[in-house]
């Protein structure tokens, strides 16, 4: 039976993948407590990078914020795994971390992130709200666009 976490996604049209494996030395995810520490995840879609380049210099930051959206997805499938399938212990988003690889001059990281953000507070509601950093970076694994790491809390 699927949980209420799991009906949500299904509402809004999303079916999670299976969680990435690590590309280097790291772990996909760290549970310590009740908190669960998700490695930063790119825009994975099918196995490959679905928004390469940079935002604002080839890559819009509309296709920025799906990027970011992608990337929460890939976090919500790793905070699966942590939590043994069942994504309705999960009691709180505490903190996203979002990398916007972007040239020099750009300035609209904060509206790439709310890409990962808003879809937080759309599958978590109020529990969604989250504590942010967004930085620009000028290249990311891979020639992703976005990068998203994140910290939940689970009951």
């Amino acid at each position: 039976m699927a949980g209420r976490i799991e009906a949500r996604l299904k509402e809004l049209g999303i079916t999670l993948p299976q969680p990435a494996a690590p590309v280097a030395n790291y772990i996909p995810f760290n549970v310590t407590g009740n908190l669960v520490v998700v490695s930063g995840q790119i825009p994975l879609q099918e196995g490959k990078i679905a928004y390469a380049g940079k935002v604002g210099a080839g890559v819009s930051v509309e296709d920025g914020k799906a990027a970011a959206r992608l990337c929460f997805v890939n976090l919500l499938a790793q905070v699966k795994a942590a939590c043994g399938g069942d994504l309705d212990r999960v009691t709180r988003v505490v903190r996203l971390g979002g990398f916007i690889a972007a040239p020099a001059e750009f300035t609209q990281h904060a509206v790439v992130m709310n890409g990962a953000s808003d879809l937080a507070v759309e599958v978590f509601g109020e529990a969604g709200r989250h504590a942010r950093t967004t930085i620009g970076v000028p290249s990311l694994p891979g020639d992703a666009a976005v990068e998203v790491e994140g910290m939940f809390e689970v009951g």
